[in-house]
This record gives C-alpha cells, structure tokens and sequence, in this order.
C-alpha cells in the first residue's frame, strides 16, 4: 500500500520542508528492506507522526535509530530506538512544494 503524506515541520531541512509531500511505501516491512541513509515515517506518542533518516540498525533487536538534519531535530537520543514493528513505512518519493520547484 502507498500513502500520499505532507511533511510539516523542519526536522529533514534543508532536504525536506513543511509543505513538501512524500509517498511512502506501506508495505510488509521487513529488516533487510530498510537500511542506514532511508527515510522512515512513525508514530510516536507524544510527538505525532515523524519522518526520520535512518542513522544506525541493531539487527539483533530490530531497532532504527534515527535522526534529523536540522540542527534542533529529535534523534533517537531523544526519543528512544524504532522498533520495527512500529514504522509506518519508507520514503520512496519526495515531491517538493510548487515554489521550491522554480
């Protein structure tokens, strides 16, 4: 399954701004199938629906740790490792917002 999803925030800046909109696969994720570099979207509880880069996998534990580009965006130092079991699914397109394309 595709999903259609608009990036708020400024957590992927410069790459990815508030406005943007990525298709992100939901498909049966499985441990090979994400690797450091990807671009992630999960939940989480208190911060809503992130989108993250993957920065390191522990594939004993099926964990992503993730971080931001921005300067001020939440790492897995703050919010914990991602299990797999929980990530909604992986970037596959950006689409930029109509004024970035010019």
């Amino acid at each position: 399954m595709i999903k259609i999803i608009k990036v708020t925030g400024e957590s992927l800046s410069p790459f990815f701004l508030s406005g943007d909109y990525v298709i992100v696969g939901k498909f049966p994720l499985k441990l090979g199938g994400i690797n450091v570099g990807d671009i992630i979207v999960f939940p989480h509880p208190k911060f809503g629906l992130l989108i993250k880069k993957v920065q390191s996998v522990n594939i004993k534990t099926h964990h992503f740790f993730v971080e931001g580009s921005h300067p001020n965006s939440l790492t897995s130092d703050q919010i914990g490792p991602i299990n797999l079991s929980t990530i909604f699914g992986k970037v596959l397109f950006h689409i930029k917002k109509p004024s970035r394309l010019s």
